[in-house]
């Protein structure tokens, strides 16, 4: 038996009735990644010692006859934006090499204390900036399914550690795709939950009114066991609000029957690919057969997502990307003649990627542009979220491509910031809504995977994870 092929809910059968051990477990993950990871790139730090180490306290446990839960002893990775104690955060980018935490982001404080076992920490493009985790200070992430394609971006490496089983689930991050895009072109499931759902504390920030935590596994079932356990409102992050957490993982079982899905009519134009949009259809026809509802809805103002998110977000990031200045964090420079050389040294170690968003938040911030840029921006933001209000009137869920292509050649878009920018298209809009959102696998061309996304209201994952849990 491959250890690192089971579920959550297999492996932790297995933990309690002693079929194996959580060393075992471990172990297994561990020589999953040294067997592959000189490939698939996917790790930035592996954390063998630490990950051992918690696997015999989850042992020690068991054979107290202590009860443990769903996720103690299960191996899992994060994307390098997540503060780990004692433990390197790059969040992808050289000024951040060497830095060490002296605190837990609370969702990693949160597995920490249940005993979920951390592996490592995953490749990304530097900050989250990126499709394709190119844009990057470390290595490229590749894709499990052919090595020579992308993984996607930003949490690129965290869907191929899942997608090759060296982890049985990772912790992403998803601005305005980059848990959807990655899972659909690996093929995993990745689900992208409502703004305020999950604590951001110790997150390294992008853009502060869109980062979400998002969760990368390989089933449904896996992403709601990891889902209504790191949940909630935490006292660290305003954010999130004082809504109770339901136990997704017995909520599955949806009866379509009472379920109505939309099928938004600007998602399938011309412009999308022919194949993309056949195995897309097919997959909610698949789901009308087993009951839902299926019914053509608009949204009007999705044609506006692209251009709202790529003011918007580089606003925030100009903001957020200040703090890196060789004096609160960034590499110090020995002897600067002045603060300008010290900027100005720190700030060129930088990705390209990041100083172009930075300089695109910066001009659109400055006086004279800020009310015809950043101001405008977000009032189209807000008519955006008002589609999305008026459309769930009528509808439960919507259904659409995440990605309108299957993953591409390594450095196909790099050249071309503006293509790059286009493959959040369908993506973007439920960022900006701040709406719950799961990529489900549906299909492939030509043995690429094809991603359905499931889009619902706010703080709907429940009934999203519910419908995904029926997709295939």
């Amino acid at each position: 038996m491959d250890l690192t092929d089971l579920s959550i809910r297999e492996a932790h059968d297995g933990l309690k009735t002693k079929k194996f051990a959580a060393k075992e477990l471990a172990l297994a993950s561990l020589n999953r990644i040294k067997e592959l990871d000189d490939t698939l790139q996917a790790f930035i730090t592996v954390c063998e010692n630490e990950a051992m180490k918690k696997a015999e306290v989850v042992d020690k446990k068991i054979s107290e006859g202590e009860k443990i839960n769903v996720l103690s002893g299960i191996p899992y990775s994060a994307k390098d934006l997540f503060c780990t104690r004692g433990i390197q955060t790059t969040a992808g980018s050289k000024i951040l090499e060497g830095f060490v935490p002296p605190y837990n982001a609370s969702v990693i404080e949160k597995l920490e204390n249940l005993d979920a076992v951390l592996m490592g920490k995953n490749t990304e493009d530097e900050f989250g900036h990126g499709i394709s985790s190119e844009n990057t200070g470390f290595k490229v992430p590749r894709n499990p399914i052919d090595p020579t394609r992308t993984a996607g971006g930003s949490s690129g490496g965290s869907a191929a550690a899942v997608k090759s089983n060296e982890v049985f689930f990772s912790l992403g991050t998803d601005t305005g795709g980059s848990v959807r895009q990655p899972a659909s072109m690996c093929g995993i499931v990745g689900l992208k939950p409502s703004y305020g759902r999950i604590s951001r504390y110790g997150v390294i920030a992008m853009a502060s009114s869109l980062d979400t935590v998002g969760i990368l596994a390989r089933n449904v079932e896996d992403v709601a066991y990891v889902l209504e356990n790191i949940a909630g409102q935490d006292r660290f992050d305003a954010t999130t609000v004082p809504k109770d957490v339901p136990k997704y993982s017995e909520k599955l079982d949806l009866d379509l029957k009472n379920i109505r899905i939309g099928m938004p009519k600007e998602y399938f134009t011309d412009d999308l690919p022919k194949d993309i949009s056949e195995v897309v259809k097919k997959a909610i026809l698949d789901l009308e057969k087993k009951g839902a509802k299926i019914q053509e809805i608009s949204l009007p103002h999705t044609k506006y997502g692209v251009a709202v998110y790529y003011i918007v977000c580089p606003c925030e990031v100009s903001a957020n990307m200040s703090r890196y200045d060789g004096i609160r964090f960034g590499p110090t420079i020995k002897d600067p003649q002045d603060l300008e050389q010290m900027y100005l040294e720190n700030r060129t170690k930088f990705h390209p990627e990041v100083k172009r968003r930075i300089m695109i938040g910066t001009y659109a911030l400055s006086s004279g542009y800020y009310d015809a840029y950043y101001l405008k921006a977000q009032k189209v933001r807000t008519l955006i979220l008002k589609d999305f209000e008026e459309a769930f009137k009528h509808v439960d869920v919507i259904c659409c491509p995440t990605a309108p292509y299957t993953a591409f050649k390594e450095g196909e878009k790099t050249s071309d910031p503006l293509t790059a920018y286009l493959s959040d298209v369908f993506t973007i809009p439920a960022s900006l809504a701040g709406l719950c959102s799961l990529n489900m696998p549906c299909g492939e061309i030509d043995g690429l995977p094809v991603g359905m996304q499931i889009i619902g209201p706010q703080f709907g994952e429940e009934r999203i994870l519910g419908v995904g849990a029926k997709v295939l």
